[in-house]
């Protein structure tokens, strides 16, 4: 909720208290709370929304699912960026839109339609949980987008920012947003240096976040946090120079901005190798489906391991190598070829297909 006139003031003690918006007028001379976090930040809440919408209407960013407050484009384009690079969006996004251009087609569609549209976006979960999500959405609601955050979080795959995301966007609900842009823009400004280890240490931000939305165009507010996180308050190499929220930054001021947010090391990347096994008889390939548990869980492949009653006839071809990086994995696959001589039953895991 967004006040012209009030501080922020964050209480802290042994545990967090909680972000206050309290004016001048009631502040009084009991000792206050230890002050670990926030501090008390030198500005109101029009000191960042009226400098951010303004910077937003010069130099926001030109997106394809922008160009309409339609829930059902901007649910997808929300999913698709999670993990996924807006750059890479882009070009997906009009494809998967081509596609399934209603919830109701997307509804009706056999889900291996659309993990087929969804190739090369990586992590098939989001896209089953989308095409779940668009079945409830037409039994449950007539294909008729909830207008609450709430209502949205009852959907699956659908979380806490991107709930706020689409009630904000799509019917400008006063939801405020914590996501890797935004959280990078508030923890500087307030100067919020604590460990962001896990979600719920984000709670700060999020509570933020809520102080300085506008209720009138919480859409456009959080658009803009997230591009000037993307453009200006970027991870490295910050435009400081340019930034129009600089003299009310508390990081600016203390010279801390590459500091924060504090956010954990990055994960070790592990390196593996594999063998994909091409096995051909008469024509036929055998596949096998991932396993829940494993990476790609529903999705066809050629088998990691040499399958039980497999005979190989002749020698064994290296065809090829490919590499790929998943969930902090870097593999390198090496792809074999090989004539079988006898080709037991498939199991209801395996196909042999031409």
């Amino acid at each position: 909720m967004a006040t012209s006139g009030p501080l922020f003031h964050a209480g802290w003690n042994r545990h967090w208290t909680g972000l206050q918006v309290v004016s001048d007028t009631n502040r009084t001379n009991r000792p206050q709370p230890r002050q670990k976090a926030f501090g008390e930040l030198p500005w109101n809440a029009a000191a960042i929304t009226r400098p951010l919408l303004a910077w937003y209407r010069r130099a926001g960013r030109d997106l394809p699912w922008r160009r309409s407050r339609d829930p059902y484009r901007i649910w997808i384009s929300e999913v698709m960026l999670q993990q996924t690079q807006v750059e890479r969006v882009r070009d997906y996004f009009q494809r998967f839109l081509a596609r399934f251009p209603t919830v109701d087609d997307l509804a009706a569609a056999p889900e291996p339609d659309v993990l087929r549209a969804w190739e090369g976006l990586g992590y098939y979960r989001r896209a089953r949980q989308l095409h779940a999500a668009a079945g409830q959405l037409v039994s449950r609601h007539g294909g008729i987008f909830p207008h609450t955050a709430d209502e949205l979080r009852q959907l699956p795959g659908i979380g806490r920012y991107t709930a706020a995301a689409i009630a904000s966007i799509a019917f400008n609900q006063p939801e405020p947003i914590i996501e890797a842009n935004s959280r990078r823009v508030l923890a500087r400004l307030a100067g919020y240096d604590q460990p962001l280890a896990r979600p719920r240490d984000e709670e700060p931000l999020w509570q933020l976040a809520a102080a300085v939305l506008p209720q009138r165009s919480a859409g456009r507010f959080n658009q803009a946090l997230m591009d000037f996180g993307a453009i200006i308050c970027t991870a490295a190499q910050p435009q400081c120079s340019a930034c129009p929220l600089a003299g009310v930054c508390v990081a600016k001021q203390q010279q801390r901005v590459t500091e924060i947010p504090h956010l954990p090391a990055p994960r070790t990347i592990r390196r593996l190798r594999e063998t994909a096994f091409i096995l051909r008889q008469r024509g036929r390939l055998l596949v096998e489906r991932r396993q829940p548990g494993e990476w790609w869980e529903g999705l066809w492949d050629f088998p990691r391991k040499l399958p039980t009653g497999i005979k190989i006839a002749g020698p064994r071809h290296q065809v090829g190598e490919v590499s790929y990086t998943v969930t902090h994995h870097q593999v390198s696959c090496r792809v074999t070829l090989s004539e079988v001589s006898a080709r037991p039953r498939a199991t209801r895991h395996q196909r042999w297909v031409r």
